[in-house]
């Protein structure tokens, strides 16, 4: 039996003794397989070398290295994770710099009106190292996650205020983060080959300086149920904090998180999956796996960043690939949104709607020169689903 098969049979037998799931987690009930999407397929690349479903188009907002259009801000260097924030006269697309503290890690954001054009551009985080990923709070910061050994998780304000170190979220190679108002707990990915999946407890939600840092916990197998124990050094130095606790469950590569009613999504680059953890029935198991899809060629390799759009969908981004951004559906179908041509040098970093669900932000961080200075930030509008 080959590996595909084995996962095949392993995640059907799970599948059998699983929870019953209620509301959004309902219906994603096994790992996602092809389908058409559902904007049909892809159209000839356009003037930006991206493939697109009909009605949608793409546009450049900023490179790096060169002055933003309509500001005199040059754009940092490998952008990596992003969101978009409400300003009340538009929206603010906030993007990390995934280079050394020297070379200019940190983070800026790009400001909108209401039309979408870019009227202002600025730092908000200096001095900081390889800012890959990170998420966004329900109090509207953005929280910059350095992916190095001892890493940090700073606390930046889009909307005006200084950046802060918040350590007692821990110290690990950091990747992204996923806020949870519901169990007042922020979700926090690990890029180690044995990384563990987080959670930090806030000891006043909305106030990260102090609080709990807790591990997942169970068994090896692809679904199940899990619980959290405290992590009893978050500095993770002598010890790291993935050695601390006994049944810490491992993940390949811990990459990009989103959390949607009383569901938490987190990608693993190592085995080219999508963990699904229903918070509200205390079990997890697979929304993707490129080894369960049959029949066909998986379409999602290189997994890597991952947002959700207003209607449930799932949009993942690869980092390799075909260069190309995922969507899987409600009712676990995955296909192709679109594709970056001619960039094979190159990965999609910081996929983030705007509050209306009407535009798509995202980068090539290393664009047509496989350079971090080649970094390029696009706009994809069109009829998204709402």
């Amino acid at each position: 039996m080959d590996r595909r098969a084995m996962l095949r049979a392993t995640v059907v037998g799970a599948g059998a003794l699983a929870l019953p799931f209620t509301a959004w987690s309902a219906a994603y009930g096994a790992p996602a397989q092809n389908a058409a999407g559902p904007y049909g397929g892809l159209q000839a690349a356009d003037a930006n070398g991206i493939q697109l479903p009909a009605g949608f188009t793409s546009s450049i907002v900023a490179r790096s290295r060169r002055t933003v259009p309509g500001t005199s801000y040059t754009w940092h260097d490998a952008p990596d994770g992003g969101a978009v924030f409400p300003n009340g006269s538009g929206w603010i697309y906030v993007s990390n710099s995934e280079v050394a503290a020297g070379a200019g890690g940190g983070a800026s954001r790009l400001v909108f009106n209401s039309a979408g054009a870019v009227v202002g551009a600025s730092r908000i985080l200096s001095g900081t190292d390889s800012n890959c990923a990170g998420g966004k709070t329900p109090w509207n910061t953005w929280l910059s996650c350095e992916e190095v050994s001892l890493g940090r998780v700073f606390e930046t304000y889009p909307l005006g205020g200084t950046a802060v170190a918040r350590p007692a979220m821990g110290r690990f190679k950091h990747e992204a983060a996923a806020a949870d108002p519901v169990r007042r707990v922020v979700y926090l990915t690990e890029d180690e080959t044995d990384g563990k999946f987080y959670r930090f407890v806030p000891a006043t939600w909305g106030d990260l300086s102090a609080g709990t840092l807790q591990v997942f916990r169970a068994g090896t197998a692809t679904s199940g149920t899990f619980t959290w124990a405290t992590v009893p050094d978050p500095d993770g130095s002598p010890t790291p904090t993935r050695q601390q606790v006994s049944g810490a469950k491992t993940f390949n590569g811990g990459e990009g998180c989103h959390y949607a009613d009383d569901t938490v999504w987190f990608t693993t680059k190592g085995d080219n999956r999508v963990w699904q953890v229903n918070l509200a029935a205390g079990t997890y198991e697979l929304a993707y796996d490129d080894n369960l899809v049959s029949p066909g060629t998986a379409p999602l390799t290189g997994v890597d960043n991952i947002t959700g759009s207003t209607a449930g969908d799932l949009y993942v981004a690869e980092d390799g690939g075909n260069m190309e951004i995922c969507m899987i559906t409600p009712d676990d179908k995955i296909s192709v949104f679109l594709r970056i041509t001619g960039q094979s040098g190159s990965e999609i970093t910081g996929p983030a709607f705007t509050p209306a669900g009407d535009r798509l932000y995202f980068s090539s961080q290393r664009g047509t020169t496989g350079s971090s200075s080649g970094g390029i930030t696009y706009c994809v509008t069109g009829p998204f689903r709402r």
